[in-house]
């Protein structure tokens, strides 16, 4: 459901949100419902001024019960250190306005029924994003720091993949806790839309890893200097498996060689990244014009 336009950016609630909000009514506390989106809100737009601040464009924010998605442009995933800035960005603001809580409360500013639901909202969503999984911030952070080991698009769906483990068993809990009558159905709405949102994070990664590739020319201009890794392959290797070792903030030089070790010539990122899209996947390196030593 869309909410408007703040900050230059379209907000939307998601269903489950919205359906979390319509247990809070029914159960007779809409009070606490409104904070936790107050909460959400916040955490979400603290991501927003972090990335206007580091120059990435953001294009809408989701508002999901757990903290919330915040579309960005694709070239914050293919800067890790900004993507790290971002995503720490959410949890800083919970953990700032649970100190907030408390100095209220030292003040007597404080709702004895709503002030410690504020602090428990905002503990909660800082611990839960900080699980090293996808789409929370933790596992933004977690796949920024595979980036110097792995291509974009693994380190995603290693990241992905612990998202869609973590729901699986908040699923699993949430049903016995409803069954026992010790939760109620917000935690297990919670895990399916996390696994929902996992799921899609993990079908996104061959589009980032394209960006990744299609990115390289702007990485260099944006760093002037990156370091080169080095590669070998058999001249029979199409380029499709070429291309999945290279790293983000890296140049890589590709040494081909033929079935008897000897060289026949090596090329450049740019020539393997331009090869492959024009002839595809599965061309032979060898096939590509080699430049001699």
């Amino acid at each position: 459901m869309r909410l408007g336009r703040f900050m230059g950016v379209e907000l939307y609630l998601n269903t489950f949100f919205l359906a979390l909000l319509g247990l809070f009514f029914v159960a007779g506390i809409l009070g606490k419902g409104l904070v936790a989106f107050a909460v959400v809100l916040l955490h979400e737009l603290a991501h927003v001024a972090c990335a206007r601040y580091l120059g990435v464009p953001v294009k809408e924010v989701e508002l999901l019960p757990f903290g919330g998605v915040t579309r960005m442009g694709s070239e914050l995933v293919l800067d890790p250190v900004k993507e790290v800035y971002v995503a720490a960005a959410g949890p800083l603001c919970n953990v700032v306005m649970l100190l907030l809580g408390l100095a209220g409360r030292n003040y007597g500013l404080w709702h004895e029924e709503l002030g410690p639901f504020f602090l428990q909202c905002n503990l909660l969503i800082a611990a839960f994003n900080l699980l090293p999984a996808l789409p929370l911030d933790g596992g933004r952070v977690y796949r920024a720091s595979l980036a110097g080991q792995m291509s974009v698009k693994e380190a995603t769906y290693r990241a992905a993949t612990l998202g869609q483990i973590i729901a699986g068993i908040v699923v699993v809990l949430g049903s016995l806790g409803l069954l026992l009558g010790l939760t109620g159905l917000d935690i297990l709405l919670t895990g399916l839309f996390l696994f929902f949102a996992a799921t899609r994070e993990r079908s996104m990664a061959p589009y980032l890893f394209v960006g990744q590739l299609a990115g390289k020319k702007e990485e260099i201009i944006r760093a002037g200097v990156l370091p080169v890794q080095p590669l070998v392959a058999l001249e029979d290797v199409p380029l499709g498996k070429i291309v999945r070792p290279f790293l983000l903030q890296k140049f890589h030089l590709v040494l081909v060689i033929d079935r008897q070790w000897r060289y026949k010539g090596f090329l450049t990122e740019a020539q393997i990244v331009d090869g492959l899209l024009t002839h595809g996947l599965d061309l032979p390196v060898g096939r590509l014009p080699l430049n001699p030593l």
